[in-house]
């Protein structure tokens, strides 16, 4: 094993502090191992290339940072085949939370929640990718295609 010596500001550190407490972590080093642990993961799943995905954006932002709304609406609009629906959620008088589902090529994805979350006024924003299968894909009569996941589970059986 390695020892890591790393500065945390104090705020963190009372993060990390509460969320040992919460999971009855033994002590700091088994939290951030399995915190660095999720992050690896997650950094795996953001550079998985023009692989298809599936991910949730998760972002606050001021709504009433200039021109904020205005500029998400219209990233939004520019991408419109990665975006499948958002839920957008008023916090208080100056905050608003959005969630997205995002589908397509991973690169893509990422690029386009890269540069969300990257908006000045985005005070929070957070992306977890999972993979998405390609199969059964088909189009409909107004011109999109899309898949089903036509994955048949076992029946249940009485004893």
């Amino acid at each position: 094993m390695q020892r890591v010596t790393i500065t945390l500001d104090d705020d963190l550190m009372a993060d990390l502090d509460r969320i040992i407490a919460a999971r009855g972590y033994q002590n700091r080093s088994e939290a951030i191992r399995d915190l660095a642990r999720t992050g690896l993961d997650q950094a795996a799943a953001e550079v998985a290339g023009s692989r298809q995905c599936v991910a949730t954006l998760v972002y606050v932002y001021d709504h009433e940072a200039r021109e904020l709304p205005k500029r998400l609406t219209r990233g939004f609009h520019e991408n419109h085949d990665l975006a499948q629906a958002t839920l957008h959620v008023h916090l208080d008088e100056a905050s608003c939370l959005e969630v997205t589902v995002l589908k397509g090529p991973g690169t893509k994805v990422q690029a386009f929640a890269n540069h969300v979350i990257a908006e000045r006024g985005v005070r929070h924003g957070h992306v977890v990718y999972m993979p998405a299968s390609s199969g059964n894909r088909h189009k409909h009569e107004h011109g999109h295609s899309h898949s089903h996941a036509h994955e048949r589970r076992p029946r249940a059986t009485r004893r």
